[in-house]
């Protein structure tokens, strides 16, 4: 996999009631793999702010770790199986957040990784909804196919 990668992310909420709220973005990323570990790199705009995040998510095994820090600051651990609690600072105020992680899946090929993360949301020990999370890495060059 080159290091100049197009990342796909979509997630979906299943709220109760409520039905589905799906989100997807498409953005250019920088992808490193070292001591067995894969780590995608990217900015993100948030909207009426000047400010940017930087993003690492790094993906091992069955577990995915995403990290934020700018506008937005937070560590979010997805282990399978696993509850992990954090605090979710924003422009807004500081947030509790808990995600327990039900699966986690990674599929590697020699130009695509493909993550997916299946886990429950709660805030301030709320819960919030069922969420599942799916990632897409391909060189830029390749261009990325919607999910």
């Amino acid at each position: 996999m080159t290091k100049e990668v197009l990342l796909s992310l979509k997630g979906l909420q299943m709220e109760q009631g409520d039905g589905a709220e799906e989100l997807e973005t498409i953005t250019p990323a920088r992808y490193y793999h070292k001591n067995g570990s894969h780590y995608i790199v990217y900015e993100e705009m948030t909207e009426g702010f000047s400010d940017t995040t930087r993003n690492i998510i790094r993906v091992q095994d069955s577990c995915v770790e995403v990290s934020k820090k700018g506008l937005v600051n937070v560590r979010m651990l997805f282990e399978q199986n696993r509850k992990n609690i954090t605090s979710y600072l924003t422009p807004y105020g500081n947030i509790l957040i808990g995600v327990d992680t039900e699966s986690v899946q990674v599929q590697e090929k020699e130009n695509q990784i493909k993550v997916e993360v299946a886990y429950t949301l709660e805030a301030n020990y709320q819960y919030l909804a069922d969420c599942k999370i799916e990632m897409e890495l391909r060189p830029r060059e390749e261009g990325i196919r919607l999910m």
